[in-house]
């Protein structure tokens, strides 16, 4: 059985007529060129040494080239299947990302320093890379709570849903760590004997509701619940739309500061870990946490293998490479003499 892993290269084949085509019209442009010399009889006994099929020649190695090429990057396969299957062994996963306003403010003490969501994300894309066969699902939360991505084991995927997350993604505003807890339990397989944890990301200024109890909640149900608290107990400005800086009620500038001792709070009774989001062993020590956690079978897997091509395809083209370099245009002498390729009556339409 013949089968390419990547079909889509093979619509470049139609290079292949665009290029003879402008071979065509550049012998034709010759051609015209020529004839204001005189008959092509005359022209060709002035030019004894230019052969007048190696240009056609090498239009059929380049051609063949080009197409071997194309060929190479569909990455042609043969051969029987084999098939194999294995037990996917990991931990079930729920990031719950805060994108209240606050999130907009800088993750140190410096207004124009990064982003608290900006970090956030940073810190999500490295622990993502290292949890490699384990699933992951998203949750976003301000004012209220939504399912940005359900469970999966595909971390790209993850990756590119978290490289969307927008504050203004959750219309109504404010900070429910609660309910973020209480959506999250809800995205884990029913599986007991699966491990499963929630990493919560936020500066843990909650107004909303009771987010220790229902990390409490959690941690009864078998779910560990981690902390990373993103920004400073200093605080930072919170940035408006129109250039400046979010006021609070009295007309003042809004300070958000992180609330380290609630986030502590939080990860103690989910029976997680608190860590710093400045820290830069951040996804080290989290990593660490998860790895403690005890690996199950989440899923059985069919791998599907076939002989790779790409390596007799290469030959092929370097083969080709080659010739095409070392047939010359003119006339070998040596071959001139054997009519290899010099005709012995030369027509008009072949110069």
């Amino acid at each position: 059985m013949f089968s390419f892993a990547n079909p889509e290269f093979l619509y470049l084949l139609v290079l292949l007529p665009l290029v003879a085509g402008l071979y065509m019209l550049e012998r034709t442009a010759r051609k015209r060129k020529l004839a204001r010399f005189g008959k092509s009889e005359q022209v060709a006994q002035l030019m004894p040494d230019v052969s007048w099929r190696k240009p056609v020649a090498r239009l059929i190695l380049i051609l063949l080239l080009l197409a071997t090429v194309i060929v190479m990057l569909a990455r042609p396969r043969a051969g029987a299947a084999k098939k194999s299957t294995g037990n996917v062994r990991g931990i079930e996963v729920v990031i719950a990302m805060d994108v209240s306003n606050s999130m907009n403010a800088s993750c140190t003490s410096d207004p124009q320093g990064m982003p608290r969501l900006q970090r956030a994300k940073m810190i999500m894309e490295k622990l993502i890379d290292r949890l490699r066969s384990d699933k992951v699902a998203l949750v976003v939360f301000a004012g209220r709570s939504y399912m940005q991505m359900p469970m999966t084991i595909d971390g790209q995927s993850a990756k590119m849903f978290l490289s969307g997350i927008k504050t203004s993604m959750v219309p109504m505003q404010g900070t429910a760590i609660g309910s973020a807890i209480d959506l999250s339990m809800t995205a884990f397989s029913k599986d007991t004997k699966t491990s499963k944890t929630i990493i919560l990301i936020t500066d843990a200024e909650n107004f909303e509701d009771d987010a220790v109890d229902a990390a409490s909640k959690a941690q009864k149900n078998g779910i560990q619940v981690n902390v990373i608290g993103i920004g400073t107990a200093e605080g930072a400005p919170i940035p408006s739309t129109d250039g400046g800086y979010m006021t609070d009620d009295a007309g003042q500038t809004a300070i958000s500061r992180l609330d380290e001792d609630k986030a502590q709070q939080i990860a103690k009774a989910g029976k997680g870990t608190y860590v710093k989001g400045d820290a830069t062993d951040a996804v080290e020590v989290l990593d660490d946490a998860l790895k403690k956690l005890a690996s199950t079978n989440l899923s059985q897997v069919t791998f599907t293998k076939n002989d790779e091509q790409f390596p007799v395809f290469a030959w092929i083209a370097l083969i080709l490479l080659i010739a095409n370099v070392l047939l010359m245009n003119r006339q070998n002498p040596w071959l001139a003499k054997h009519d290899f390729f010099k005709l012995k009556e030369k027509k008009s339409d072949e110069i």
